[in-house]
C-alpha cells in the first residue's frame, strides 16, 4: 500500500477529528480510511489514535508521526509541483474559502473559467466567513472581505474594493418614507448584521472622517442573504457590500437610501498562509484571480462616479 497516502490520510483524520470527516473530506469509504490508518500503524509499529464512539485523539507516538509526516507530504507536493511545472501541466487540489454571497455569485463564475482552462486542476469550495483557520482547515487560500486584516500571519493579496450601500426596497420606502439625513435612520425599520455590527452600530465616512450611528430593527442574522431577502420583502433597510445587490438596484427591487453619505467601505483579499511554498497550481489560480480584479468590476465602482466612464470604455472594446 501506497506509505505516502497512508500518511495523508492519518493526517485528515487527524486534523478532521474522525473517521467519518476524513473519509467525506478525501472522497473514499470510511473502511478505506480504516485500512490506511492500520496499515501505516502496522507499518510503524505503534498505535497512532486513541478512538472512542464520539471522537478520535492522538497517542504520543502519533503526535510525532503526524508532525514528522506532513513535513514529508509537503516535501513530496513540492517535488510534484517542480516536476509538473518543468512540464507546464499542473494539476491537483485547490482548496478555496469563500463567504457565501461572493463565492456563489462571484467566485464561482471565476472558478469555471479557470477550470476550463486548466481540466487538471479541481477546486474545491468552502464556506469561510472570515473566522477559519487555513492550516487546520486544510485551505490553500481564502477570500476574505474586510475593512482591513489584522492577523499577520497570512500573507494578503488586496483584490479589488468592495463599496457597501444603503438599500431598502421601494415598497418599504413608500409606507415608511425615505430618510434624509443619519439621524432619521432611528425612526426606520433597520436590518442588522450581527457579525459585522455587534453593537448595532453602522459606520460612515463623512469628509473623511468616520461616523456611528445606531440603528435598531426587528431582524438580526449573521447570513448577509437573510437580510437581503428581507430587504426584498419590504421589511426595512439594510447595508450590503454592492456585489450582493447590484442586480437588485439595476432592476430596480432595491433602491439606495441616503446616497450622498459613504457607508464603510470593505476590501476584497486573497490570504493565504506562505509565499515560498505555494504549489504551482495555487500561484496560477491567485494569478488568475489578480488578472480579473486588474479590470475592477463594476459592481466595485457603484457610488464611485466611475461606473458609467468603465462602462462606456469596455462597450468600446467589445465594438472595437
Amino acid at each position: 500500500m501506497d506509505r505516502l497516502r497512508c500518511l495523508q490520510v492519518f493526517a485528515e483524520v487527524a486534523r478532521s477529528g474522525s473517521f467519518a470527516n476524513a473519509a467525506r473530506h478525501l472522497g473514499i469509504s470510511r473502511a478505506g480510511v480504516t485500512k490506511h490508518v492500520a496499515f501505516l500503524e502496522n507499518a510503524l509499529g505503534a498505535r497512532l489514535l486513541n478512538r472512542t464512539t464520539r471522537q478520535v485523539s492522538l497517542t504520543e507516538a502519533g503526535l510525532m508521526a503526524l508532525n514528522s509526516g506532513r513535513q514529508m507530504l509537503e516535501r513530496y507536493e513540492g517535488l510534484e509541483s517542480t516536476v509538473r511545472e518543468s512540464l507546464n501541466r499542473p494539476r491537483g487540489v485547490i482548496r478555496v474559502g469563500t463567504p457565501p454571497s461572493f463565492g456563489a455569485f462571484h467566485l464561482v463564475p471565476l472558478i469555471t473559467e479557470f477550470a476550463a482552462q486548466h481540466p487538471d486542476i479541481q477546486v474545491a469550495v468552502a464556506l469561510d466567513v472570515g473566522n477559519l483557520n487555513l492550516i487546520e482547515e486544510g485551505l490553500d487560500l481564502s477570500i476574505r472581505i474586510a475593512r482591513s486584516l489584522q492577523d499577520a500571519s497570512y500573507v494578503a493579496t488586496p483584490l479589488t474594493h468592495a463599496p457597501q450601500v444603503l438599500v431598502a426596497s421601494p415598497a418599504y420606502l413608500a409606507r415608511h418614507g425615505t430618510p434624509q439625513t443619519l439621524d432619521q435612520l432611528a425612526r426606520h425599520n433597520c436590518l442588522i448584521h450581527s457579525m459585522k455590527s455587534p453593537t448595532s452600530l453602522w459606520r460612515f465616512i463623512i469628509d473623511g472622517r468616520e461616523t456611528t450611528v445606531r440603528v435598531r430593527g426587528t431582524v438580526y442574522s449573521d447570513f448577509g442573504e437573510t437580510l437581503r431577502h428581507a430587504a426584498l420583502l419590504g421589511h426595512g433597510i439594510s447595508v450590503h457590500p454592492t456585489y450582493m445587490v447590484a442586480d437588485d438596484l439595476a432592476a430596480g427591487r432595491l433602491v439606495t437610501v441616503l446616497p450622498q453619505y459613504v457607508a464603510e467601505p470593505l476590501e476584497v483579499f486573497a490570504i493565504y498562509s506562505s509565499r515560498q511554498r505555494l504549489p504551482e497550481r495555487v500561484r496560477r489560480f491567485i494569478g488568475f484571480l489578480k488578472d480579473w480584479a486588474s479590470t475592477p468590476p463594476d459592481w466595485s465602482l457603484i457610488g464611485s462616479g466611475a461606473e458609467q466612464p468603465v462602462r462606456k470604455r469596455r462597450r468600446a472594446r467589445a465594438a472595437a
